[in-house]
């Protein structure tokens, strides 16, 4: 059974991912046999799951559950016949949805001796709950929509199947779409990154079928390239392939397109594909061959002239439906020829972020050292919101004295 197309990110600043998985289960229905079992094998495969503990329920410790779906990469929901009457399950079912469309998290469910019709007739054990939640209709409603959503996802059906064979079909390929995409270093302090996501997220509705090219400009050192990072972590799972073509512009001009081209058909088609590519001409071909009938996400960074995308994205028919083609460039120009019409133009940093980054590359905090706000103020100033800038004259200043700071300042001033 091939994993279905399903909603997976990886971290933005606020929600880092320490687990791989994060179990969903009526503890009184699986703890002990099935999900005992997954979690078991999940372990000895090395994915890091998280599993509630016997004793954590005992408590009011929700929102350590809740803040464990949002930390991880995978949810994988197991329904069994009485998940439904557990208040925490449903609680932990509406945040699983919540995150599978704020942040695009993947989510699997299992139905475990229910069919997914099943699941929708749930709806109907919920009015045992009313009582005890008399005074919160509201959450009352959020979980029956949850049921009704989650009872429309793809996923794993056991139905008196071989237990043992069916947790090793789920590990492995829980284990395989782990590997396949390897997450992206975005910014040791990644300020202001979640509403550039939120915004390419809009921009590129990765949850329809058709195929987009989407542009990101701005001058330099405005955070082009992390913010493709950022969206391409955020995003990477809900694809078949993946591939982050870096520093195009750059590339091109050492060594052309065509260590481009195999790079790109390397990282989509799988690490035992070994695609020698003659000829720009010959990649094009092989690219519009191969990939046509792929899911990709494809992000193609600073690019500089049309030809690159000619060449390695020329139109939409290359790739499969679904299908995201992301370019990063400084000149507006290239998109406008290329007729790349979805566009994100990156805006300078607020005065209070661009305060924030500076203060953590040279403080290592959010907020500046007492006696230096005029100083850093004045930095700020000279930066004009640019990250880059920002970034690098933080770390120059790191450790300085004042008569140090003052100094760079009457440099940078007297330069500009």
């Amino acid at each position: 059974m091939a994993i279905p197309n399903v909603s997976f990110t990886s971290p933005s600043s606020s929600h880092p991912r320490i687990h791989d998985v994060f179990l969903s289960f009526r503890g009184d229905d699986t703890r002990n046999t099935f999900t005992g079992h997954l979690h078991h094998a999940l372990i000895e495969k090395g994915i890091k799951t998280f599993i509630d503990d016997k004793d954590l329920r005992k408590g009011d410790e929700i929102s350590t559950l809740l803040e464990a779906i949002e930390q991880s990469k995978i949810s994988i929901i197991i329904f069994s016949k009485t998940y439904a009457t557990s208040t925490w399950c449903l609680d932990e079912l509406v945040k699983i949805l919540e995150c599978r469309k704020s942040i695009g998290q993947m989510v699997q469910p299992i139905f475990y001796d229910v069919d997914p019709s099943d699941v929708r007739k749930f709806v109907k054990v919920i009015d045992m709950h009313e009582n005890k939640v008399k005074d919160d209709i509201q959450r009352v409603l959020r979980w029956k929509v949850a049921l009704k959503e989650a009872a429309n996802l793809s996923g794993w059906h056991l139905n008196n199947g071989n237990e043992s064979d069916f947790i090793q079909r789920i590990v492995e390929e829980i284990s395989s779409i782990l590997m396949k995409h390897t997450f992206l270093d975005v910014a040791k302090n990644p300020v202001g990154l979640d509403s550039h996501i939120v915004a390419m997220s809009e921009l590129l509705s990765v949850e329809n079928d058709d195929v987009r090219m989407v542009g990101i400009h701005g001058i330099g050192g405005i955070g082009k390239t992390t913010i493709a990072k950022a969206v391409y972590n955020s995003f990477a799972l809900e694809f078949q392939s993946c591939c982050f073509l870096a520093e195009v512009r750059e590339t091109t001009n050492g060594s052309g397109l065509v260590p481009l081209q195999e790079k790109l058909l390397y990282e989509t088609l799988g690490m035992n594909t070994n695609l020698k590519v003659g000829s720009v001409d010959g990649g094009i071909t092989l690219i519009k061959e191969r990939l046509c009938h792929k899911k990709v996400l494809l992000v193609l960074d600073d690019v500089n002239k049309v030809e690159q995308l000619e060449k390695l994205a020329g139109d939409k028919n290359w790739f499969g439906p679904g299908s995201r083609i992301i370019i990063t460039t400084r000149d507006q120009h290239v998109l406008d020829t290329h007729g790349v019409e979805r566009r994100y133009k990156v805006q300078e940093l607020s005065a209070a972020d661009a305060l924030q980054l500076l203060s953590l590359n040279a403080f290592h905090k959010s907020y500046p050292e007492e006696g230096y706000e005029e100083l850093i103020n004045s930095v700020v100033q000279y930066a004009k919101g640019l990250p880059l800038v920002l970034v690098v004259l933080g770390s120059f200043l790191c450790g300085r004295s004042k008569p140090q700071w003052e100094s760079t300042i009457r440099k940078m001033l007297d330069f500009e």
